[in-house]
């Protein structure tokens, strides 16, 4: 049984068991609240409880994993995982490459691309160690400390690719798409992996990304030599996987690293991510040193950048609205 102790749980459940569950928790004295879209919500002791409308159920508090041991999955769901994972699932523990990246979303700061090799044996040793996506480590010192004890692993390989600010401009004028760019990145990731294969044993039977793209294509086609070799998986929600959560937390230990580091450079403090604030200092920047200074921490083809320079934005383009324009091109003429 794995040595992890979860404190939040996420999983599918029916109207049928959410109403089960909501009897036995007003047999046990739970106390219940109003939560919006939510069927349900309860707490008792070190467990909330929230059952959503959309048919998902929510878990948490450090007594998570007691509640789905002895009550949600035999006396709910009528099955026993938790613990069991790598019984039921045997695929968990294959050797593999997981790739991920961090600051796509953000205006300042790089681009960096990481990926990662695990097998049994250094899945094993992170049994409790707290690695999971890098979207739920708040704490920029506690995605340091991870990161270090990734690298640090005996068995497990590495290697980060971060793309600075001049060489992603310079990128993203040559393939007109943050997507055709990110699946470059994951390329060259495998691509540099696969040339350590003499140090993974046993040797990697598949590499795993999310899929950013809706076509699986723009990364299958950007693949180099040595990555053509391997398996590609590609889904959604990739960062489910352990060696995709390794991955992310490389990637955005690399990214908060070399935001401080450009913070120094340029006598301010980048903020992470889009908003008022970035927009702000963006502007800032510009006053200070112009284009040349922006262009230097920033991905410019963000409408951040246009805003700072005071350049008109183009029309913003609905999802709806560009589904319209390809049916109407995909139609006959009359």
């Amino acid at each position: 049984m794995s040595a992890t102790a979860p404190t939040s749980h996420t999983c599918p459940i029916t109207a049928e068991q959410a109403e089960t569950l909501r009897a036995i928790l007003v047999e046990q004295d739970w106390v219940f609240r109003d939560v919006p879209y939510a069927r349900f919500a309860a707490a008792k002791g070190k467990v909330n409880v929230v059952a959503y409308e959309s048919g998902k159920l929510v878990v948490q508090g450090k007594d998570t994993a007691d509640f789905i041991t002895f009550t949600l999955e035999p006396l709910v769901l009528k099955e026993a995982k938790l613990g069991y994972e790598t019984v039921l699932k045997p695929e968990l523990l294959d050797p593999r490459l997981g790739v991920d990246e961090s600051g796509k979303g953000d205006f300042f700061g790089p681009l960096c691309v990481a990926g990662v090799y695990v097998n049994a044996k250094v899945l094993h040793s992170w049994e409790g160690a707290g690695v999971r996506d890098s979207k739920h480590i708040t704490s920029d010192r506690k995605m340091l400390e991870l990161a270090d004890l990734i690298t640090s692993t005996p068995g497990c390989v590495t290697s980060v690719v971060p793309i600075g600010n001049e060489s992603y401009n310079r990128l993203y004028s040559k393939f007109k798409s943050v997507n055709r760019l990110l699946a470059w990145g994951h390329a060259r990731i495998i691509e540099n992996l696969m040339e350590q294969r003499h140090r993974m044993n046993p040797p990697p039977i598949r590499a795993i990304s999310d899929q950013f793209a809706r076509d699986k294509d723009t990364v299958a086609k950007a693949l180099m030599a040595l990555g053509r070799e391997i398996e590609l998986v590609q889904r959604h929600r990739a960062e489910e996987d352990i060696a995709v959560a390794a991955a992310s937390i490389l990637a955005r230990a690399e990214f908060v690293r070399r935001m401080q580091r450009l913070s120094k450079d340029v006598g301010v403090e980048l903020p992470k991510g889009a908003s008022a604030k970035v927009d702000e200092v963006a502007a800032f920047l510009f006053a200070k040193g112009g284009k040349d200074l922006l262009q230097r921490v920033a991905k410019m083809h963000f409408r951040t950048a246009l805003r700072a320079q005071g350049l008109p934005e183009p029309e913003k383009v609905s999802w709806e609205q560009i589904k319209q324009r390809t049916k109407s091109k995909d139609e006959p003429n009359v």
